[in-house]
């Protein structure tokens, strides 16, 4: 009965694949047709300085130009931006890779001329429906466009500031942090006394993941080259594994939560260190040099065949930013159990250095825009 049900449970399998996909490849597509035009200089616009891009390809083909300052839509904030900081989206954007983010961005050049998201910074404005904010505010969180002197942002995608934080540090918390937050609390729901493995614990999310771990009383393990080892363990994992030296899939430790933030090996040698309810969480990874059509999403496509068929529990996300779990973050920066790692700090016109730097994979932390030259309008 099982041999003759088979081959009905594959095809639907097969189908339910071909629906995601197709439903993806529609949400990207109308995400990419309602794009925001991109804003060119115009007579009797405001002006500021803006990292931008063309077309697609690598770092050499960002420059800074004058384009028009933003208007905050009723809902949303203007910032004047003090400083951002760098993702592997950003560098996913620039390029245009995997080809499916050109669903969205733009097939053969990018729709919106802008990079970045993290930020903080000084409210200088806000539209007529918002309540949360004025100006003057410090702020942190994200805004499409941030490498700029001024962004706009949703009220319900920032949050203000953590006094204790430079502008600099606020800026390195948004995107790596909330991943963090996200995965390990909802996706790996960790609890106090679990065995949890960071796989690239020296990294942008990475510093945040054990962190955030520890803040939940797990058993942090985290895994790095022999630079950072020292950095992981003030950080607070109870054990580091130098890659250099051990390959931690060929330990003994069996790991409750694997939260992966590097992609560097094979899925079967991940479940082989996991309980047999284990929970892996898999949030990227790559370069550049991945490949163009599928890179960067790999991982997820072969979690997402294989987790049917195993009781471990395989995850891939992407987190959403929301003002609910930026006051979280916020508050363990307040309580001291959480703080930023920034690696290096470049200036605005640097931003094609900065993306090179974070595209080589070995960031300890954040990689950071800084905007201290700007002065106040």
């Amino acid at each position: 009965m099982n041999a003759k049900n088979a081959p009905v449970r594959t095809g639907r399998k097969r189908r339910w694949l071909g629906i995601v996909l197709l439903v993806l490849l529609a949400a990207l597509a109308a995400a990419w047709l309602y794009r925001p035009a991109p804003r060119l200089l115009r007579a009797g616009g405001t002006p500021m300085q803006a990292i931008v891009y063309h077309d697609y390809g690598p770092p050499e083909v960002l420059r800074l130009e004058a384009i028009d300052r933003p208007v905050p839509g009723d809902k949303q904030v203007l910032i004047q931006v003090r400083a951002a900081s760098v993702n592997p989206l950003d560098w996913h954007y620039l390029r245009g890779i995997p080809y499916l983010v050109r669903m969205e961005a733009g097939l053969h050049q990018p729709q919106d001329p802008q990079l970045g998201v993290d930020l903080a910074g000084q409210v200088v404005a806000v539209g007529k429906s918002v309540t949360r904010f004025k100006p003057g505010d410090e702020v942190f969180g994200v805004g499409p466009g941030a490498f700029a002197e001024y962004a706009r942002a949703s009220e319900s995608k920032i949050a203000l500031k953590p006094a204790q934080l430079s502008f600099e540090q606020a800026a390195a918390v948004p995107v790596a942090a909330m991943t963090a937050l996200q995965g390990l609390r909802d996706k790996g729901r960790v609890q106090a006394g679990q065995k949890v493995l960071i796989n690239g614990a020296s990294g942008g999310v990475g510093t945040f993941a054990v962190q955030i771990a520890k803040s939940f009383g797990a058993d942090v393990t985290g895994v790095c080259s022999t630079r950072n080892v020292e950095l992981v363990r003030s950080l607070g994992a109870d054990q580091v594994i130098d890659y250099t030296k051990e390959d931690f899939t060929q330990g003994a430790t069996r790991y409750d939560v694997v939260f992966d933030t590097v992609g560097n090996h094979a899925l079967s040698e991940y479940r082989h260190v996991m309980t047999a309810k284990g929970i892996y969480i898999g949030i990227g990874g790559g370069g550049p040099d991945e490949g163009a059509w599928i890179g960067a999403l790999k991982g997820p496509i072969k979690s997402f065949v294989v987790a049917p068929f195993v009781s471990q529990q395989l995850v891939t996300f992407i987190a959403s930013i929301n003002k609910d779990d930026l006051t979280v973050v916020a508050e363990l920066i307040e309580a001291g159990k959480l703080k930023p790692v920034i690696d290096r700090t470049y200036p605005l016109a640097q931003v094609p250095e900065a993306i090179r730097y974070v595209e080589q994979g070995h960031a300890r932390g954040k990689v950071v825009i800084s905007l201290k030259s700007a002065e106040a309008p």
